[in-house]
Parts: structure tokens; C-alpha cells; sequence
């Protein structure tokens, strides 16, 4: 997974952020502080915007478990995200169930159709995370 975030990371930024892979304009560089290790990380992501807000979802292809990255935001809320060409600082709030997660979910597989099929692999209840700017 390393060696496919980095080729990802590499192509996002060579293109400015936009026709990347399969995701298209579609991806944006998420930047987290380990919550075990206090590791700066960077992954790609899928995301959509719901007004100013940037959406992503914490699938994991339908893992039985949430992605590293997740955790990361739970205990770390502070984290950086670049989107295209722009890079700048954000707030996350991690939405785990209820009836806002849902919408933000099935918007998040309108923008994205691989992800109506995540919650059929897994018994787990996919979150999601908003992302907003912090200026």
C-alpha cells in the first residue's frame, strides 16, 4: 500500500492535483499526525465537497477495520490537505453513524460509485469525516 500511496502522491502532484488515476479531480493529500506514533503522514483520498467542506470516507475498500488515517483524525483533529494546487490547514470531525454520516455517505458514493459497494464487504459502519479550512 506504501508503494502505491507514493506512485498516487506522485502523480498528484506532477498533474497539479487533477486527472489522477482513475479519481480524476476527485483526490485530494490528506496529512495526519500518528495517534500511536506522532508520525506525519500523508495519504490520497477520494473526497466531495458539501458546501465549503471537503468529505472523505473512511472505507478501506470495505476493510473490516478503519484505516490508520482515521484513528489519526479522532485523537489528532488538526491535520492538512492539498487539493489541487492549493495546500492548506483544516479542522476534521469524524462522523461515525446517524443520519448526517448517511447523506454525507451517499453523497460521497454518488461522487464515487466504488463506494456504494464498501458497505456490503464489511459489518462495520463506514465513517465519515468533514473536513473544514481553518484560516
Amino acid at each position: 500500500m506504501a508503494d502505491w500511496n507514493k506512485s498516487t502522491i506522485d502523480e498528484f502532484h506532477a498533474r497539479g492535483g487533477k486527472g489522477v488515476g482513475p479519481f480524476g479531480d476527485k483526490l485530494l493529500l490528506l496529512t495526519t499526525r500518528g495517534a500511536k506514533t506522532g508520525q506525519v503522514r500523508t495519504t490520497p483520498l477520494v473526497y466531495h465537497r458539501d458546501g465549503d467542506r471537503y468529505v472523505i470516507a473512511a472505507s478501506k475498500g470495505g476493510a473490516p477495520s478503519h484505516p490508520g488515517w482515521y484513528h489519526n483524525l479522532v485523537k489528532h483533529r488538526d491535520a492538512e490537505i492539498e487539493v489541487g494546487t492549493e495546500k492548506f490547514k483544516v479542522r476534521a470531525t469524524p462522523i461515525p453513524k446517524g443520519p448526517e454520516r448517511d447523506r454525507l455517505y451517499e453523497a460521497h458514493g454518488d461522487n464515487f460509485a466504488a463506494f456504494r459497494d464498501y458497505p456490503k464487504r464489511t459489518k462495520r459502519v463506514i465513517p465519515v469525516v468533514v473536513l473544514e479550512h481553518v484560516p
